[in-house]
């Protein structure tokens, strides 16, 4: 088999591998689709080298089919769909309080420890989710960022007949949007990349850039005056910030779905004057994964308009090289059999 490899310094290297005979507990998985991210691209750029082990494969947004299984394992068989919830949460500890996904110990796989960028990937059963017979294992690489999506959604307790303004209209922007439009939601999505707008809007979504319009005269303008119900600030930088707590409205609820690695200004009096909420929202837990399975079986959202590129596992460094030079794209998948 062949697997790839971060190595630092922006390389990644491809090695020919012994195929392993899965472990107790274990099923090996023949690799279909593995997604890139931008956790994967902050890998690239050396953001996270004192957390990955080098030389280190990479990677958890993926869709597969069982190829063999360990001694011990119940609920598997050779050739089911699956996916991969890639959270090894083993290390859990009462001061967690019961919320495995983001327990202190956690070993978020494909990151801490070898991922799904490989064509053969061994992996504890107890993170997998079965998948209907037919179901298309390339939209099924989404399953991992929508989780993302529900994940954030659900956490916001958002109900059909609110609005929701969603700030950044990347990859997890979109599908946030397309999980908060399934629930019934008005959606407004606030982008400054003219491509990324355009891509929204052949979705079928609503976009705006903050650029071109008064982002809270907009949203008061759809609103009757309220604002938003609920903000998710998926696009990481301080603009969103300051923007967050102005198109909120009363009582409304911020989701703060972007990673913020220091400390930012915001403006807390919006939040006595409002009564506004802050939500943190981090990965996802067991039932986002089943929403997530049923919103891609059921496929009636855009979900392919999101792949802009499928490239053999063996492309992996011009991959990454393409990513830095072209940001208007959306998600990369690689075939791992290619």
């Amino acid at each position: 088999m062949i697997a790839t490899q971060y190595e630092g310094n922006k390389t990644f290297s491809v090695v020919e591998k012994q195929i392993e005979t899965p472990a107790a507990g274990e099923v090996r998985i023949k690799v279909a689709y593995s997604g890139v991210c931008g956790t994967d691209v902050h890998i690239y750029h050396g953001m996270m080298d004192k957390r990955v082990a080098m030389p280190q494969t990479i990677g958890h947004e993926m869709s597969g089919v069982i190829d063999a299984v360990g001694e011990g394992v119940e609920g598997f068989v050779e050739g089911d769909k699956v996916v991969v919830r890639p959270l090894d949460d083993r290390k859990v500890k009462p001061s967690d309080k019961g919320f495995n996904h983001i327990c202190e110990e956690l070993n978020f796989i494909g990151i801490d420890s070898p991922g799904s960028m490989q064509q053969y990937w061994n992996v504890p059963a107890f993170v997998l989710h079965k998948l209907k017979e037919n179901t298309d294992l390339k939209l099924a690489a989404l399953i991992e960022p929508l989780s993302v999506a529900t994940h954030d959604v659900r956490l916001s307790g958002l109900k059909a007949g609110e609005t929701a303004v969603i700030l950044g209209g990347g990859p997890i922007g979109l599908l946030v949007a397309m999980v908060a439009k399934e629930v019934g939601a008005q959606v407004i999505i606030s982008e400054v990349n003219p491509t990324r707008i355009a891509k929204a809007k052949s979705m079928g979504l609503e976009a705006v850039s903050p650029l071109d319009v008064d982002l809270v005269e907009y949203v008061k303008g759809k609103t009757e005056g309220g604002l938003a119900d609920v903000v998710f600030e998926v696009a990481g930088v301080q603009p969103a910030l300051d923007i967050m707590t102005e198109v909120a409205g009363i009582r409304g609820r911020i989701v703060m779905v972007a990673i913020h690695g220091q400390p930012k200004p915001v403006n807390l009096f919006k939040f006595f004057w409002k009564e506004l909420k802050l939500i943190g929202a981090r990965v996802y837990e067991k039932e986002d994964y089943e929403k997530s399975i049923a919103l891609i079986t059921a496929n009636e959202l855009p979900f392919e308009d999101m792949i802009t590129d499928v490239q053999p596992l063996s492309n992996i460094q011009k991959v990454f090289e393409n990513i830095d030079n072209n940001p208007d794209g959306m998600k990369v998948l690689m075939d791992c059999q290619l």
